[in-house]
């Protein structure tokens, strides 16, 4: 396995550590703002739940779930049905887990874009199976090719396929007898496009086949502790899922399920994180411009992806400096190495302090 790629910033992080203000850190998109009050409150209510939850989530959980998929998603209300929803214990767990559980191994690929999330890798590696990254999906040889993952809003660059090209890759997929799974953690976050899911009518068709649409509520609903997540999609791949996370115990817990469908029920939210998130992009992007950065696609997701025209190391080392810690680019994939990934998870106060510091 390849080094945790965060566990190589210690050098970074003690010299923004040593900066008179302290330290910014927008290396790691995680969530920094309260959960909402609503979903903190029907946690608690569920909180007496003694016995076993199911794998496969209560009705209510499927229901609901359905329901903000034919909001959000565009699918009409009989294009899915419970079979076509599984819960999952976060999104990551499932990315790294899913080859495995599909029975992949060796002699198999797995393609993911060639700047990524690393967990498409990592999961290939786990089940043996050869990590395939591709520039363009419709260029990649299908033979052997079982898996192919989609990341619209892209982590880390931020850009978004439009429809009419997540549908030729949907017919392409088809035509060759590949699963596409779509990671699509980021979709409520568009800034400057509109990201559509793999499962709207207009990219799959009304067909699920051969679609998986990966949903997490990490970053819309402030719930990365809470490790809430769902499929939707194709329900013979779904029905094999279920039936081996049933073996594996593999368990969302009774008051994340609860918590899920207050979440999933309240859009009102939604909308008051986004307007944070807007705001602090808008500071952060000013002031990366303003000392010379680039920034390339990132009109959607929770990041800029910035370059000075340099290793992204040495930018790295740069923003240090300056008490501003970030990923570097090459945790992405090589294509990356003269970019920095920038979240703008951090309060409103330390958003205006790297601007400062900045300028």
């Amino acid at each position: 396995m390849p080094v945790f790629p965060w566990d190589t910033l210690g050098e970074a992080r003690s010299t923004a550590e040593a900066h008179p203000e302290g330290l910014v850190d927008l290396s790691v998109g995680t969530p920094v703002d309260p959960v909402p009050e609503v979903i903190q409150r029907t946690l608690a209510e569920a909180a007496n739940r003694p016995g076993y939850p199911t794998v496969w989530g209560t009705a209510a959980l499927r229901n609901t779930i359905l329901s903000w998929a034919e909001r959000r998603l565009g699918t009409g209300p009989s294009e899915l049905d419970h079979p076509h929803v599984l819960p999952v214990v976060g999104s990551k767990e499932l990315v790294a887990w899913l080859p495995i559980q599909l029975g992949l191994g060796p002699g198999d690929r797995v393609a993911f874009p060639h700047l990524a999330y690393p967990t498409y890798e990592v999961g290939a590696r786990l089940a043996g199976a050869e990590p395939v990254p591709y520039e363009d999906p419709l260029e990649l040889d299908p033979t052997g090719l079982r898996l192919l993952w989609l990341n619209s809003p892209s982590n880390p660059t931020g850009r978004v396929l439009p429809a009419e090209r997540l549908r030729r890759i949907v017919e392409w997929a088809r035509e060759h007898g590949v699963l596409v799974l779509s990671d699509e953690c980021y979709l409520e976050l568009g800034w400057e496009a509109d990201p559509v899911s793999v499962l709207d009518p207009a990219v799959c068709g009304g067909s699920t086949e051969g679609l998986i649409a990966v949903h997490s509520l990490s970053k819309r609903s402030n719930l990365a502790g809470y490790r809430a997540a769902f499929l939707l999609g194709d329900a013979e791949v779904l029905g094999e899922l279920l039936t081996i996370r049933k073996h594996g115990g593999m368990m969302v817990p009774a008051p994340i399920q609860a918590a899920t469908v207050a979440a999933l029920g309240d859009d009102e939210h939604v909308v008051e994180q986004r307007a944070r998130y807007a705001a602090r992009r808008a500071v952060l992007r000013d002031a990366l411009v303003g000392a010379g950065f680039r920034i390339e696609h990132s009109e959607a997701s929770l990041y800029l992806w910035a370059t000075r025209d340099e290793p992204g190391r040495e930018t790295v080392a740069w923003l240090a400096e300056r008490g501003i810690l970030v990923a570097p680019g090459e945790f992405y994939g090589p294509a990356g190495t003269s970019f920095v990934r920038v979240a703008f998870t951090a309060v409103d106060e330390r958003i205006e302090q790297v601007a400062r510091r900045l300028g």
